[in-house]
């Protein structure tokens, strides 16, 4: 992967949870900063992420991802062949949403994802907590940040 197509994929995470108004949520299974951003920077070209917004009332959202985290399913997950990114979020704006931003190597890794016994546990806990979601997906573009953007980017 060229260095330019490194910077726009951690740009372009960065830029999205600056303008959607989101901060980390600290977790137990956490990864740290550094082998986060080393992730980030890897991903391949066939590489999808996708954003997923659980809403719930009451907090029910939060319960969810402590529970996912405590539970060992995300650590599971992130382990999962092909998974590159598996990290929950908090909108600043929103304490009823919690999005997760889910990395994978190509949609066969999501498929097998799906077919995991991890997204069983997944749907349950959906169901308990009552939540719905939204979902987007995104594509590494493979030509990088363009020249009129790259003065915004401070490394």
């Amino acid at each position: 992967m060229k260095k330019n197509q490194k910077q726009w994929i951690a740009a372009a995470l960065t830029i999205a949870a600056i303008v959607s108004g989101i901060a980390v949520v600290a977790t137990a299974g956490q990864t740290d900063a550094k082998k986060e951003r080393e992730t980030r920077d890897k991903l391949p070209p066939t590489a999808i992420v996708v954003n997923l917004y659980y809403t719930g009332k009451d907090g029910a959202a939060r319960r969810f991802a402590r529970e996912m985290e405590e539970s060992g399913v995300a650590a599971a997950i992130r382990k999962a062949d092909g998974n590159l990114r598996y990290e929950y979020f908090v909108p600043l704006d929103d304490e009823e949403t919690v999005m997760l931003v889910d990395a994978w190597r190509d949609q066969s890794a999501i498929d097998r994802h799906h077919a995991s016994p991890a997204m069983a546990k997944i749907a349950q806990l959906r169901d308990k907590y009552d939540l719905h979601m939204r979902v987007e997906r995104f594509k590494p573009d493979e030509d990088g940040v363009p020249k009129r953007d790259q003065s915004f980017i401070r490394e």
